[in-house]
């Protein structure tokens, strides 16, 4: 997922420097090849999680993750600096021995995505009722905190003009990859994400009914929308050229042969790793604010959040290869 693939990064990138443990969450906490201290996962208890959001004022999930386990572990553990990926997951941290009675230790976060967009996005009315708590919960969170790391630089921006002073923008890429063969390229659009995800689903139903224009008169284009399917939401009928592949055995392959990402957005937020995936290849991408974000300052891509804008976006690369070949090393080589 974009919030793993963004935290090996950064645990990578600390290991340069630093000595470092993880503690992490899991199904399977007898695994422990990797070095990971892992902690068994509970399974959510509406009863429990209830009672404590009522009982210590935390929205629902910041409830869920204050975890007298984790707690366990972080007293457990040899170390000065506690990192939280995630603000929930500083709960546990602020909970344990060592930061209620000690006041030695640091504790840093990367907030990854603001919950409360991923609430109302998900959550139906539950998740929008809860949405100013979680904020609530945030702010306290980084409060409690020596330093905020974000991946959005307008998130930050929202961070200091609460009085926090150490939010930092962490404008980070991924390592460069196999560039995309975009010369060999026929008329491909790629649209890639788990739609599981209620952004994404509706990024999807968006495509379905912009794709016969983008499309018009343009001989063999295509659409191939991949990643997994959202077994909530109604099937629709796709147009023609259009097609969901769900999981793909080759992905490289896939990205490697399109044209261009095509990211219609409209909820977004945090990591935005299908953007960093496609600038580490090559690919050009066709997004919207929403998609890509602060990575537009940092990628130089340009964003379309008007419908005529976006198709028009679209019909270039599938009508112009050397377009998309020049627009992908350009992107390539920035990366």
């Amino acid at each position: 997922t974009g919030d793993l693939t963004m935290a090996e990064l950064v645990i990578e990138l600390a290991r340069e420097s630093y000595q470092t443990q993880v503690i992490c969450l899991s199904g399977k906490p007898e695994s422990a090849a990797d070095g990971y201290v892992r902690v068994a996962k509970p399974a959510p208890d509406p009863r429990t999680i209830l009672t404590t959001s009522l009982c210590k004022r935390r929205s629902l999930v910041h409830a869920r993750f204050l975890l007298p386990e984790v707690s366990a572990a972080v007293d457990g553990a040899d170390t000065d600096i506690f990192v939280a990926d995630h603000c929930y997951m500083a709960e546990s941290v602020l909970a344990s021995r060592r930061f209620r009675e000690e006041g030695e230790s640091t504790l840093a976060v990367s907030t990854v995505v603001p919950e409360a967009l991923v609430w109302k996005a998900t959550r139906g009315l539950v998740g929008r009722l809860d949405a100013r708590r979680i904020v609530r919960d945030e702010l306290r969170v980084a409060q409690r905190a020596y330093s905020l790391g974000t991946y959005d630089a307008e998130e930050a921006r929202f961070y200091a003009g609460r009085g926090i002073r150490r939010a930092h923008w962490l404008d980070l890429t991924l390592s460069p990859g196999r560039q995309a063969h975009i010369a060999e390229s026929g008329p491909r659009l790629v649209f890639l994400g788990d739609r599981r995800w209620a952004p994404n689903q509706e990024a999807f139903e968006t495509l379905i009914d912009w794709w016969p224009r983008i499309a018009e008169g343009i001989p063999e284009a295509q659409l191939c929308v991949v990643g997994a399917r959202d077994p909530a939401a109604a099937v629709r009928p796709l147009p023609a050229g259009m097609a969901d592949l769900g999981f793909v055995d080759d992905l490289d392959g896939m990205l490697a042969s399109s044209r261009a990402l095509v990211a219609p957005i409209r909820t977004g937020g945090g990591v935005r790793v299908k953007i960093l995936d496609a600038a580490r290849r090559g690919l050009p991408v066709v997004g919207t604010t929403a998609a890509v974000g602060s990575l537009s300052a940092v990628l130089d891509i340009g964003t379309f959040d008007d419908e005529v804008g976006f198709i028009n976006s679209c019909r270039r690369y599938l009508l112009d290869r050397p377009a998309a070949v020049r627009d992908g090393s350009v992107l390539y080589d920035l990366n």
